[in-house]
Formats: structure tokens, C-alpha cells, sequence
């Protein structure tokens, strides 16, 4: 299609300007995101309290109703609601700054953020001595913004900031995404020793067996090393399951029909058979002696032992895709029946939540007479279980072509969530 049709008017100077328009339109329409969302809450407050809530639960839910109203996951609901209320009532300069497009809503966040250990008033603070550079800083990079805002902070109240840095050590976690090519990013949060420590130790062990003639790079030797000292087990293959979801005619006809693998998400087909016949066994190009290999009789034996392969398998119905039901009258669900919902949804069965499963929740709860069954089972992450249980939200199983259920929230508005589909074909595919 020519590009006159799709942009009429070509004039270079117009355009670029419509583009800065349309950014501080963006700006004002997220600080006006921001007001609403303090008015919703300081509502959604006022009416759990007239129920009857314990103070100490007021606002429950309010992040999560934001968070489908803007299509985001719940915890990105909770911290936009946490940045309104930042600069609706503690930092009106940021706030305006942000109204007349001097701030995006990226900087006006990394405002709010580096000032989040300090008192109200201290915030405030901050916030009137970095109003004169607020339009200057629509030239300031990122780092620029953040080290002005933590100077101003650290000059304000340095005690807190020190006790800040003493108690992000209690935060440290590890954390899993994917990459792209069938790898993953594998992220530790540590305190500054520790993560010093453990690189510093790889780097020794790869520097060691690099002088010892290894092949591989510094890089790969410290993943390699990595992985091999917290599993115990050469390419990280140990007793662990981790349920990897493919066809038959993937695994046995050579398909490409592509597999799932939960906690990570989509792979190849291929690399899934790869995964189940050759794990374990494989090694680097230009790793390991070949002759020794062809002159060990047991090398063939030993490597088909290097992996254990438990096939599980899930009758799906033709078609759509859906899984077989497996009904319980246990009140919790039996090990067979979670290992079936978790491996159907995947991850946190809200919308736009892609969290971890942590519970398996009746949809319509036990004690209102709800089944444990596949039907009326779903995976939730921790915070969208305790969300459901909120007053005004009710759940429903639904009827679709995979496993549906609707969310309905105490203003009344409802939203869908379907099973994601599993490797297969599809009603749509068949059609």
C-alpha cells in the first residue's frame, strides 16, 4: 500500500508535530487516569466500610478493578493505583508537570519511586524542589531524573533511606521470563555481597577450566557451571518435573505441531523431541574426546539412562482442544485433578494476569456448593484468589469452546477468561 494512503499529508514538520501532540495528550489523559483512580478508590472505600469491613481491609480490590479496566495484570493494577495516589496527594507539581506533558508517565513513576521511603511530607518536599526543573527535565534522560529526585531525598531525610537499604536485603528473590530461541532468562535479586560472591566464583571456575584447555567460553562455563551446581545434575536434568505438554504425532511423527513447557510457555516441536530422547547426554561442539565414545561399549547404555521420561497422557476432546473432565468428591483437589487444571490454564486464570499458579480455587466455592471438578476448578496466583473472595466479586464457569469462566466485579462490570489453548489442533484449525 503507498504510504500516501496510510499518511496523507507527508509534510515531515507536521507530522513530527501531531507525534509531540499525541505525546502530551498521552501525558494529561494518564494524570486524569491517576485522579479517577483516587476517586474510585476513595468510593469503593467508603462503600466497604457501609458493609461492614474491618478497616484494616478497606481498598481491598481496588487495584485489581483498575487493573482490568486498563487491560494490565493486578499487580501492575496495585502499583498504578499506589502512583496516583502518590501524585494526587503528595506530589501535586510532579502531578501537574505530568497534566502538561514536562513528564511521561514512565518518569513521573520513576519520581514517585525513588521517593517512596520518605514520609509524606518529606515527599512533598521533594516534589517542590524538583518543580523548577520539571520543565527542564523534558531534556533529562532517565538516570538524570532518578539521581536528582534520590539527592533531594538523601538530603532530606538520610536516616530512612539507610534503613531502606538494610531492609531491601529481605526482598531478594529469583525470578524466571522467557527469551527469545528457546532460552530464558534466569535473575537473581541479591544483596551486593552475595551477588558479588557467586559471580566472582563462576569466574574463577570458568577461568580455571579455561586454562585447562576447555572449549567453551567464559560465558558458557559460568551458565553451565551455574546450573550444574544447583541441580546437581549435568545440563540441569535431575528428578525435577516439569511437564512438558505436546502431541502425540509431535512426539512420535516427527509434527511440528509446537509443545508447551510450563513456566516458560511456547517451544518448538523439534526441540521438545530433542528435550525427551536427547537430554542429558548432549554436550558443547568440540566438548568431550569422540574416540572415547566409540571405545566405551557402556557410553551408549549409560547415556539413554542419563534421563528418566515419564509420559503422561491428556485426552483432549476433538476438535476443541478441551481436556477431559476428571470429577472428585474430595474437598481439595486430588494430586491427579491439579496436576490436570494446572497443565489446562497454565498460569493465573485472571485476565491479563500472567502470574504463577499458587492455588487451585473452586470457582464457585465449596461451601455454596461448588464441585471439585475440572469444570469448576481454575488456577489462580496467591493475590487473585484473596481478590475473589473480596465482597461485590463473583465467578462463574461459562460455556465455550475451552474451559471459560466470567469475573464480575462489585461496580458490575464482567470480563472473560478462556483456558489458553494446548499443542493440538484447534476448533478454529479443524474448521
Amino acid at each position: 500500500m503507498p504510504l500516501s494512503r496510510v499518511v496523507p499529508d507527508l509534510d515531515g514538520v507536521r507530522l513530527i508535530a501531531e507525534i509531540r501532540s499525541l505525546e502530551d495528550q498521552k501525558s494529561a489523559l494518564a494524570a486524569r487516569q491517576a485522579r479517577l483512580s483516587v476517586a474510585f478508590e476513595l468510593i469503593q472505600r467508603r462503600e466497604q466500610r457501609d458493609l461492614g469491613m474491618p478497616a484494616a481491609e478497606l481498598g481491598a480490590g481496588v487495584g485489581a478493578q483498575i487493573a482490568l479496566a486498563r487491560r494490565e495484570s493486578p499487580a501492575r493494577g496495585g502499583r498504578l493505583l499506589g502512583l496516583a495516589k502518590a501524585l494526587v496527594t503528595e506530589m501535586p507539581h510532579t502531578l501537574a508537570a505530568l497534566e502538561t506533558g514536562q513528564l511521561n508517565e514512565w518518569r513521573a513513576t520513576l519520581l514517585v519511586k525513588e521517593t517512596a521511603c520518605l514520609s509524606a511530607a518529606d515527599r512533598a518536599a521533594v516534589d517542590a524542589e524538583l518543580a523548577p526543573d520539571a520543565g527542564t527535565f523534558d531534556g533529562t534522560g532517565d538516570r538524570g531524573i532518578i539521581a536528582a529526585a534520590r539527592t533531594a531525598a538523601y538530603r532530606l531525610d538520610p536516616r530512612t533511606v539507610t534503613q531502606r537499604a538494610s531492609h531491601a536485603a529481605t526482598e531478594r528473590h529469583v525470578s524466571l521470563r522467557p527469551a527469545p530461541d528457546t532460552m530464558c532468562y534466569l535473575t537473581a535479586l541479591l544483596p551486593i555481597a552475595g551477588g558479588v560472591s557467586v559471580h566472582a566464583a563462576l569466574t574463577r571456575h570458568a577461568d580455571a577450566l579455561r586454562a585447562g584447555g576447555d572449549p567453551r567460553t567464559r560465558g558458557q562455563l559460568m551458565a553451565d557451571a551455574l546450573v550444574e551446581g544447583t541441580t546437581g545434575k549435568a545440563g540441569g536434568i535431575s528428578g525435577i518435573e516439569i511437564q512438558l505438554v505436546l502431541t502425540d504425532r509431535t512426539l512420535f511423527q516427527g509434527d511440528s505441531e509446537p509443545a508447551r513447557l510450563p513456566g516458560y510457555g511456547i517451544v518448538p516441536g523439534g526441540w521438545a523431541r530433542e528435550m525427551l530422547t536427547h537430554a542429558g547426554n548432549r554436550k558443547e561442539p568440540g566438548t568431550g574426546n569422540p574416540a572415547e565414545a566409540d571405545d566405551d561399549p557402556d557410553a551408549d547404555t549409560a547415556a539413554s539412562h542419563a534421563l528418566n521420561v515419564w509420559l503422561r497422557r491428556l485426552y483432549t476432546a476433538p476438535g476443541t482442544g478441551e481436556l477431559v473432565a476428571m470429577d472428585s468428591r474430595a474437598r481439595l483437589f486430588p494430586p491427579g485433578l491439579r496436576r490436570l487444571i494446572q497443565v489446562r490454564d497454565n498460569t493465573c486464570r485472571t485476565p491479563f494476569c500472567d502470574a504463577p499458579i499458587r492455588h487451585l480455587d473452586h470457582i464457585i466455592p465449596w461451601h455454596r456448593g461448588g464441585r471439585t471438578t475440572q469444570a469448576n476448578g481454575a488456577g489462580l496466583c496467591e493475590a487473585c484468589n484473596h481478590v475473589k473472595e473480596t465482597p461485590g466479586w463473583t465467578v462463574r464457569p461459562r460455556p465455550g469452546p475451552r474451559h471459560t469462566l466470567e469475573i464480575h466485579t462489585p461496580t458490575g462490570h464482567h470480563y472473560r477468561s478462556t483456558a489458553p489453548p494446548l499443542p493440538g489442533p484447534t476448533a478454529s484449525a479443524a474448521a
